[in-house]
């Protein structure tokens, strides 16, 4: 009896227990519920957003373009493939000025620079006032020029008393006042004050070629016969001007400094097109044709590269290095290849190979790398470097970083790389 009331005690003590266990648990399960709310409420559901942001958030270098987009920016699909391309010949050479595009500035007559308006290396527009000179010559033709005007005015004075002194002859022969040997001797007088007349204008018209050599203009010559004397000093001032736009390679003038005709003062060249000047070895010159087109590159732009054409083959061998110069004509539009940078140029040879092509319209330049964008899905393109050999015309060989069969974009292609950029820009804000 005793223990099955033992045994009735023991059950009842544990009931409370177990009831009071479960009551915790509820309770710990509604305040993680509740706070799990408040979170959610307080964080306006962000949590869900995020995972769904990642969720679609693209590949790092892969632009999406929608079907209707591709067509309105003329997206246009190439599959790369392999074909036939002009082995290429690489030689070095430097950077220089076409010779028909550079001026050697000299003074036009002897004189004292009173003043220089530029430096070395300053850029210059056409028609800039480079340097003032007090030119001595043209002082003294513009004295003379005034002493023959001089002379002239004179002349044709002369030429007028003659003229009516033979008028007043002629109306007196008719009324037989005077005989007709001084009707000859007039009329002599008057032909002789013509001629006087003549040759002093011939003088005078000497004079004046002489000073428009040094820039001076009729009006100018206009202002200075009115002037007169006066004229010497403000007149006698020669200013020498930019024939075209360039850069001042050379500065040779001191205010102060006397100077002759034949000293070179400036050397502007103008570097919108320039040379680039190769050496290609005695064996290779059978390969090398001309009016063919190159490809250049520098250090200073390891990823970009430069078309030009090759226009001439030195009919001379250096005794020396057993090389011979080719010419390349380069536009260089935004100045970027600059004087004696030592060059890279890649020359079609009369051989051929197999090489990997593509549209040069398909590359683009982004972050100094020369890149193609490959056509992953129908919606979606990936950033692919690539490495290019040589350009011939609007093909250009892939080195490396593309396979054969690949689409790449063609034309549109700049559309895509706007759209990486502004990608870019987005995540770094």
């Amino acid at each position: 009896m005793s223990d099955y009331l033992n045994r009735d005690v023991t059950a009842g003590d544990r009931r409370p227990r177990a009831l009071l266990l479960a009551l915790v648990l509820g309770a710990g399960l509604m305040i993680g519920g509740l706070l799990t709310w408040a979170f959610t409420r307080s964080d306006g559901g962000s949590g869900t957003a995020v995972a769904e942001e990642h969720a679609n958030e693209l590949p790092q270098g892969v632009v999406e373009l929608t079907a209707e987009a591709q067509r309105n920016a003329s997206v246009e699909m190439i599959q790369v493939k392999v074909d036939t391309l002009p082995a290429a010949l690489q030689v070095t050479g430097t950077v220089r000025p076409d010779e028909a595009r550079v001026a050697h500035i000299r003074p036009l007559g002897r004189g004292v620079v009173q003043s220089a308006s530029v430096r070395l290396g300053d850029r210059v527009r056409m028609g800039q006032a480079l340097i003032t000179i007090d030119n001595v010559e043209l002082g003294e033709f513009i004295g003379e020029y005034l002493t023959q005007r001089a002379a002239l005015r004179q002349a044709e004075a002369d030429l007028d008393v003659k003229r009516r002194a033979l008028e007043r002859a002629s109306e007196l022969i008719k009324l037989e006042a005077i005989a007709q040997q001084t009707l000859d001797l007039r009329q002599a007088e008057f032909r002789s004050a013509e001629a006087a007349v003549s040759s002093q204008g011939a003088r005078v018209a000497n004079v004046e070629e002489r000073i428009h050599r040094f820039g001076v203009t009729d009006q100018v010559l206009t202002e200075i016969a009115k002037e007169g004397a006066g004229a010497h000093s403000d007149h006698s001032r020669n200013v020498l001007r930019a024939p075209f736009d360039g850069i001042v390679t050379n500065f040779d003038a001191s205010v102060g400094e006397f100077v002759e005709p034949g000293r070179e003062l400036f050397t502007i060249a103008n570097i919108s097109t320039v040379w680039v000047l190769a050496d290609v070895y005695e064996k290779d010159l059978a390969r090398v044709r001309r009016d063919t087109d190159v490809t250049i590159q520098v250090e200073t732009f390891p990823g970009r590269t430069f078309s030009g054409r090759l226009t001439y083959v030195s009919d001379l061998i250096d005794p020396q290095t057993r090389t011979a110069k080719v010419r390349c004509v380069v536009e260089n539009p935004d100045g970027s290849l600059k004087l004696d940078m030592f060059a890279r140029v890649m020359i079609p040879t009369v051989e051929a190979k197999q090489a990997l092509l593509v549209p040069v319209k398909a590359v683009q330049q982004v972050g100094g790398e020369q890149i193609v964008f490959v056509r992953q899905s129908a919606t979606r393109f990936e950033r692919r470097p690539v490495q290019l050999g040589l350009i011939a015309g609007e093909t250009a060989e892939v080195v490396s970083g593309l396979k054969g069969g690949e689409t790449i974009v063609g034309a549109g292609s700049f559309y895509l790389k706007t759209a990486l950029l502004r990608e870019n820009i987005g995540d770094e804000h």
